[in-house]
């Protein structure tokens, strides 16, 4: 378990550092670029290096529609996350993608597993709910490199990005629990959101590959937070509980935090802190619960 904790450390960290990565891009390099380019080429390698088991659920007729639940979740977060941490900032959208996740995901327990809805999801719901409003009304004040007035257009496409993320994980879920391994789901969803993907970044990559540094950055971003940190992912999944992986990375929007502070440069009023806080709150108040017994 210590090794599945510590990779599941080592790639919240990964993740942590994608935002403030991508603040060093030049050129007008836009968010959608660096979700497609990113995406594309962190897929590409993941199917590659599970090729056999991810074509093995490609010809799963069975698990086609899971398959392609999860490369639509796939395709809709990357491209949502960056816009979100572009208009929102780094800290609060790393926040609010991450948190509303695990929220989308009980939905979707609930509308499709028929999984109740239990008084401590509705709690951690309200804080986290509460936690986003106050985000949305005094995140940033002055001083701060993020614009006021996009805050709340990079909130709710940050609730998108959770959406997508949340599709992504219940959707390799089922074809995990139909006996296929989790490294080959992974490969197998990836694989296939990177192929409309990789069409965006056809049309939106030029500025991306214009300079040595953007190249940098595109090639650490594609390579750690996307393949390598899921690479970690896959092993952690083997030895701990969901709980406790949801839990492990909520490390990732504090990493994201503390960088986009110390680094970006962006400034968070009182509120704002109060707001990451409750968020994080919920979450955990949420993670922490033992999931519900599966209605008749």
């Amino acid at each position: 378990m210590g090794v599945a904790i510590l990779a599941l450390v080592l790639a919240s960290i990964l993740w942590g550092t994608t935002g403030t990565s991508a603040t060093f891009l030049t050129g007008g390099v836009t968010p959608v670029a660096i979700g497609a380019v990113t995406m594309t080429v962190g897929g590409a390698l993941l199917f590659a290096t599970s090729a056999r088991g991810s074509m093995a659920i490609l010809r799963d007729r069975q698990q086609r529609p899971w398959l392609a639940a999860a490369a639509l979740g796939m395709t809709l977060y990357p491209l949502t996350f960056y816009a979100s941490m572009d208009l929102a900032g780094v800290a609060i959208g790393n926040v609010v993608s991450l948190g509303s996740g695990p929220l989308f995901a009980a939905l979707l327990e609930w509308r499709v597993s028929r999984q109740s809805l239990t008084r401590r999801w509705m709690l951690s719901t309200t804080i986290a709910l509460t936690g986003v409003a106050l985000l949305v009304v005094g995140g940033h004040g002055t001083g701060s490199v993020v614009d006021p007035s996009a805050v709340p257009l990079g909130v709710v496409l940050g609730f998108a990005a959770g959406a997508g993320y949340a599709l992504f994980t219940f959707a390799s879920g089922q074809i995990v629990r139909s006996g296929h391994a989790g490294r080959a789901t992974m490969g197998a969803a990836f694989g296939l959101a990177a192929l409309p993907l990789f069409l965006v970044a056809l049309a939106t990559a030029a500025p991306l590959l214009s300079t040595a540094l953007n190249v940098g950055i595109a090639s650490y971003l594609a390579i750690g937070p996307m393949f390598l940190a899921y690479v970690l992912f896959a092993l952690a999944l083997r030895a701990l509980r969901s709980s406790t992986v949801t839990v492990v990375t909520l490390l990732e929007p504090l990493v994201a935090t503390v960088l986009a502070v110390a680094i970006v440069g962006e400034r968070l009023e009182t509120v704002g802190w109060v707001g990451i806080g409750l968020i994080l709150v919920g979450v955990t108040v949420l993670s922490t619960a033992r999931h519900p017994r599966q209605s008749a």
